[in-house]
């Protein structure tokens, strides 16, 4: 038996998901989760071979009350250093090629968007548990046309906050940061990514998977 753990903030979808897997009689679905604290909790609790993830899931709060990843993808890092970590498959509903390089790099095993036909994501739990990575084929073309992501990492922490709403003031004290350290790094994040303003710089950041 395969054994799965499902993890994904939609109840509606998480439920059919994995009413579909259970009717298949080599995988068994032993935990479900709905945010990014739950899912790392539900994976050290039951120990699957697979780890369906979602990419933008809510942080939520571990059991020392300190705030969960911030998304999927920085789940799959924070497994990447564990002991016997789980196959990871990332789903998610935006099929971008900056969240396949991203998640990739975070150690996942394989990318699939949500409408994947489940015989094709059947298909790809057995084949990741044997050791082998499956991607999207039309995201893993896309994904060498578009390259990697052009912005540094701090760039990209500035575009992540500036996403989330509020001034420079405000990002700075988020990110521990001077108002003239976070006005340069998204002045250079702008002129990388050949836009006028900032909240063009995040549309494209964010319409490449790259924040």
């Amino acid at each position: 038996m395969i054994r799965l753990v499902v993890a994904d903030d939609q109840a509606i979808l998480r439920s059919g998901l994995v009413a579909l897997l259970r009717l298949e009689g080599d995988l068994e679905v032993v935990g479900e989760a709905a945010d990014a604290a739950g899912t790392l909790a539900a994976v050290a609790e039951h120990r699957p071979d697979v780890l369906l993830l979602d990419v933008q899931m809510p942080a939520g709060a571990r059991a020392d009350g300190r705030p969960g990843p911030d998304d999927g993808i920085a789940v799959a890092q924070e497994l990447a250093a564990v002991d016997t970590p789980p196959r990871i498959i990332v789903l998610t509903t935006f099929g971008r090629a900056g969240y396949l390089r991203r998640t990739m790099e975070a150690g996942a095993d394989g990318f699939m968007v949500k409408d994947t036909p489940v015989e094709r994501l059947v298909d790809a739990i057995r084949r990741v548990d044997q050791g082998l990575r499956v991607v999207d084929p039309e995201l893993a073309a896309q994904s060498l046309s578009v390259g990697p992501s052009p912005l540094t990492a701090k760039e990209t922490e500035v575009l992540q906050a500036t996403a989330a709403g509020g001034g420079t003031a405000a990002i700075a004290g988020r990110l521990f940061l001077t108002e003239g350290t976070v006005r340069n790094h998204i002045s250079s994040a702008i002129r990388k990514l050949g836009v006028a303003n900032r909240a063009e710089a995040v549309r494209t950041a964010s319409d490449n998977g790259w924040i």
